[in-house]
């Protein structure tokens, strides 16, 4: 029997990711690039957000400017890519190497108790964490739908399916390939921040296997709701809950936390070939109904 406890914890967590999550489908299933600069940019954003805070401003402007940093941080990445001609692994990686010092550098040290310091957690200690968080990922998951409707959002898509397109439309894929990766990024620094004040630290560590996690949220997401006609940011939230269950369950059964790392692969590599298994069979289907018209 699994304890109201393990479920509470997990969906807040998963809550948390799923912040996470929908910066990384920007830059996955949008763009079609493979930003590892997440386990860089993740941390980033929680440090710069207690220094901004132990500096005596509100969590609400803290927040404000860890989103901005994380912002810049895609814009680095962007620089690399781009204007650098580095390949999009390599200019994540290089990313993620230099936030690395940077946080580091930001207070001489690698973790930052900030508690006793207001969060959004104390400032509406009336309402219940989980609750808290809920309202957060809703509204930014408003927020992105919102954006992705607009003509530059359409054009942000375009560019991830047809570059060629958005230049005959008279306009500069690059442009809307920074403007991913920059959203992206903030939302990824975002949710570093949200983790931070949720456990009441930041540490340098905290973006290890992030890239993971987001990643198998959003698989599952596609995998599960496939038949359901969601939006990508829905599916990023659902399959972030989904996922954070399955490794609260794994913890509460006794699983050893050196393993957490394996098995988060694991499950990656499990839903992707269920995932993969599904289209081929769709397109055997699709194969057979074609041949027997033609037959016919």
């Amino acid at each position: 029997m699994i304890s109201i406890d393990v479920w509470i914890s997990s969906i807040a967590s998963g809550l948390i990711f799923s912040v996470l999550a929908m910066g990384v489908a920007i830059t996955f299933n949008i763009l079609n690039i493979a930003d590892l600069s997440v386990e860089g940019t993740f941390p980033f954003g929680a440090f710069v957000f207690a220094r901004v805070l132990t500096a005596g401003f509100n969590p609400f402007t803290s927040m404000a400017l860890s989103f901005v940093f994380g912002l810049l941080s895609g814009l680095l990445t962007y620089i690399w890519f781009k204007k650098l001609k580095v390949d999009a692994i390599l200019a994540g990686i290089l990313t993620m190497t230099i936030l690395y010092s940077v946080n580091l550098r930001i207070f001489g040290q690698s973790n930052v108790p900030i508690v006793g310091e207001d969060t959004i957690f104390t400032i509406f200690d009336f309402v219940p964490e989980i609750v808290v968080l809920a309202v957060i990922s809703i509204v930014i998951k408003l927020a992105l739908d919102w954006y992705l409707k607009t003509e530059k959002g359409y054009l942000l898509i375009a560019t991830g399916d047809n570059e060629d397109l958005v230049k005959q439309l008279g306009n500069n894929p690059d442009k809307y390939t920074c403007i991913g990766l920059m959203l992206s990024n903030g939302l990824i620094a975002l949710s570093g921040c949200i983790q931070g004040q949720f456990q009441s630290f930041v540490d340098v560590t905290m973006g290890q296997t992030m890239i993971v996690n987001a990643l198998a949220s959003i698989i599952i997401g596609q995998t599960f709701l496939r038949t359901r006609n969601l939006k990508m940011t829905t599916r990023a939230i659902i399959g972030s809950i989904i996922y954070r269950i399955i490794y609260g369950i794994a913890i509460d059964k006794g699983l050893n936390p050196n393993d957490l790392k394996a098995i988060t692969a694991f499950i990656v590599i499990i839903f992707i070939f269920y995932n993969n298994m599904i289209v081929k069979r769709k397109a055997k289907k699709v194969k057979e109904y074609v041949t027997n018209k033609k037959s016919i």
